[in-house]
């Protein structure tokens, strides 16, 4: 067998034991995605007004009023 089908052969056995893996941290994974919400939400309500007047401003520029 080459170096090749040997390395492919380790490697479709590391990803079949992978995925056999059911160890997930998903607490961890759970924290992670609601403090990204979180931020988001955070980042949005204060930069929310004004990105809304920047838009507003481009707007009236563009169409000259």
């Amino acid at each position: 067998m080459t170096t090749l089908g040997r390395w492919w052969n380790r490697t479709a056995d590391w990803m079949g034991d992978l995925a056999e893996d059911d160890t997930g941290d998903v607490p961890g994974w759970v924290l992670v995605t609601l403090m990204t919400a979180g931020l988001v939400v955070v980042i949005w309500a204060v930069a929310g007004p004004a990105l809304s007047a920047l838009f507003q401003q481009a707007i009236e520029r563009v169409s000259g009023l």
